[in-house]
């Protein structure tokens, strides 16, 4: 499958930022970001598919398109454009059949290896990491670093690859360098709520000559 991944994709966290899911992707389209998903891991389900519809309607409104992270049933229950799929997750073989051809389905790894074995899967993007430390997600793999980072792009060859974990606007130029096609981004973009739309606008055009 061929997919165009925007240089940056943020990744929406209430707790960090104390404002719902379809705020932040409000601010995070007047930064001008293309693809967005929705990252819950607390909230109870119905609170949870409230707010996704409500950002769904932003996500909409805005032009950007929006991903769910891991909950397929979800993701079909809105009409959202995709989902984003763990390791322990549904199947990306079922997700696809559910969700249909058209669903953006990405697929997280946290090696060579794994990466390389995905290019099998029915997904449209590849994500790996932790690159670097991350301050929002456990320390659940060990961190690839650019060099890990520059492999697995050798790896899966052109396939579309984000690179997620402990990214910055000081290192993110590195990791696009390395091979990565997108970055994500939690922390970085969202510590600072009222900075949310002014970060989001200065780091893609930072990465946009690359």
């Amino acid at each position: 499958m061929s997919f165009l991944l925007p240089r940056v994709y943020p990744l929406t966290d209430v707790s960090l930022t104390g404002l719902s899911h379809a705020e932040q992707v409000n601010r995070l389209c007047a930064g001008g970001a293309a693809l967005v998903q929705l990252r819950e891991k607390v909230m109870a389900v119905r609170d949870f598919f409230a707010e996704a519809q409500a950002a769904l309607i932003n996500a909409r409104a805005g032009g950007v398109k929006l991903i769910i992270n891991d909950r397929v049933d979800l993701a079909l229950a809105i009409g959202a454009d995709g989902v984003h799929l763990g390791q322990d997750d549904l199947p990306p073989a079922s997700a696809r059949t559910l969700l249909g051809p058209r669903a953006i389905i990405g697929f997280s790894t946290h090696n060579r290896w794994q990466a390389t074995s995905a290019l099998a899967l029915p997904i449209d993007y590849i994500a790996v990491g932790p690159i670097f430390p991350s301050q929002t997600k456990g320390d659940t793999a060990l961190h690839l670093g650019l060099s890990g980072l520059r492999g697995v792009r050798q790896a899966i060859g052109s396939f579309p690859l984000v690179a997620i974990g402990g990214i910055t606007e000081l290192n993110a130029s590195d990791v696009i360098a390395a091979g990565a096609d997108s970055v994500a981004l939690i922390s970085s973009l969202l510590a600072e709520p009222v900075e949310i739309t002014a970060r989001t606008a200065r780091l893609l055009e930072t990465l946009k000559h690359f």
